[in-house]
C-alpha cells in the first residue's frame, strides 16, 4: 500500500498526534502554549529553516513549502494540522486546507485571533505588528471587515523582528532597541490592544511589555498584548474537546522536524524548552 493510500485509509484517532509547522523557531511559541494546556498531546514540529523567514517570501513559495510539510505530517496521521505561522496562515490556508482534505483537520493563526478579538476588544482600536507577507495580505482587515466587527485595526510591517530573534534571541538591548523603534511609529499610535502577528513575537513579549510600561501616561500601560500563540493554543483545546478528539491517556511524545539544521535554531530551543531537544532532520526539495 503507498503512502496516499495509508493516509486516505487512516481514520482519524483521539491519540493520534498534533502537527506543527513554522519557517522556524517561531512555531515553537506555539507548540510551547499547546503543551502547558494539553500536556497530554503528541506533537509533530515541523521547523522549515532552510527557507526561513516565510514573511520574506512569496506566495507561490510558501504555498510549495506548506503542501510538502503537510506530507510528511499526513504520513505521521497527524489529527491537526496547525498552520504556526501568520504568513503562512495568511498565503497558504486555503491551498493546505483543499489539499489535506479530510485527512486532519486545518487550524491556521489568523481565524482565533479574530474569533477572540470579536469577542474580547470589539469597537476598540487594535494595533498589529507582523512580516510584510502577513501585513501586505490584508487578511486581518478583510477579516474584520467580513464579520463586521466594530473599531479599528491598523497594522505595521516589522521585518526586521523576525530574523533578529532568530539570529540575536540573547541580545535584549538590540531587539529593544528594533521594538521601540517600530511601536513608537505613529501608525499604532493610541492603540488598546496590540496583535504580536507573527509567532517569533510571543518570544519578546517582555521587551514589548518593557516599552509599553516605561512610557508615561496611563493608557500605554493599559494596552493588551494579544499573544496568538496563546489564543490558538485556547481555541485547539476547545476544538478538540467539543469533537471528542482530546487525547485521554498517557503523555506522548513530541517529534521535532527540521529542513536545515542551524546553530541558532539549537540554541534558540534551548533557551524557549530549557533542554536540548532531538532535532531530526528532513530536507525538503525545492
Amino acid at each position: 500500500m503507498d503512502k496516499k493510500a495509508k493516509i486516505s485509509n487512516h481514520k482519524v484517532q483521539s491519540s493520534d498526534p498534533i502537527g506543527i509547522f513554522d519557517s522556524g523557531i517561531g512555531g515553537l511559541t506555539v507548540t510551547n502554549a499547546i503543551l502547558q494546556v494539553l500536556p497530554k498531546e503528541s506533537i509533530v514540529y515541523f521547523g522549515d529553516t532552510a527557507h526561513l523567514p516565510y514573511g520574506e517570501k512569496s506566495a507561490a513559495e510558501i504555498q510549495s513549502y506548506s503542501l510538502k510539510i503537510c506530507d510528511v505530517l499526513l504520513e505521521q496521521h497527524c489529527k491537526v494540522i496547525l498552520i504556526a505561522c501568520h504568513s503562512a496562515s495568511s498565503a497558504a490556508y486555503e491551498t493546505v486546507k483543499k489539499h489535506v482534505g479530510n485527512a486532519a483537520e486545518v487550524i491556521n493563526m489568523i481565524d482565533p485571533v479574530i474569533e477572540h478579538i470579536r469577542q474580547e476588544h470589539a469597537s476598540k482600536k487594535i494595533g498589529l505588528i507582523g512580516t510584510r507577507q502577513t501585513v501586505g495580505s490584508n487578511v486581518y482587515q478583510d477579516k474584520i471587515k467580513a464579520l463586521t466587527i466594530p473599531g479599528s485595526l491598523h497594522a505595521l510591517a516589522t521585518p526586521l523582528l523576525a530574523p533578529i530573534i532568530e539570529s540575536q534571541f540573547t541580545e535584549k538591548e538590540a531587539i529593544q532597541a528594533v521594538i521601540s523603534d517600530y511601536l513608537n511609529h505613529p501608525t499604532l499610535a493610541d492603540i488598546d490592544a496590540l496583535i504580536l502577528g507573527c509567532t517569533h513575537y510571543p518570544l519578546v513579549k517582555e521587551q514589548i511589555l518593557k516599552h509599553y510600561s516605561s512610557k508615561s501616561g496611563a493608557s500605554s500601560s493599559e494596552i493588551s498584548i494579544i499573544d496568538s500563540a496563546e489564543v490558538v493554543a485556547s481555541y485547539l483545546k476547545q476544538w478538540l474537546n467539543k469533537n471528542s478528539l482530546a487525547n485521554k491517556g498517557k503523555k506522548a511524545i513530541t517529534r521535532f522536524y527540521i529542513s536545515s539544521y542551524t546553530d541558532s535554531f539549537v540554541a534558540n530551543t534551548k533557551t524557549l524548552f530549557k533542554e536540548a531537544l532531538e532535532l531530526e532532520n528532513y530536507p525538503l526539495w525545492d
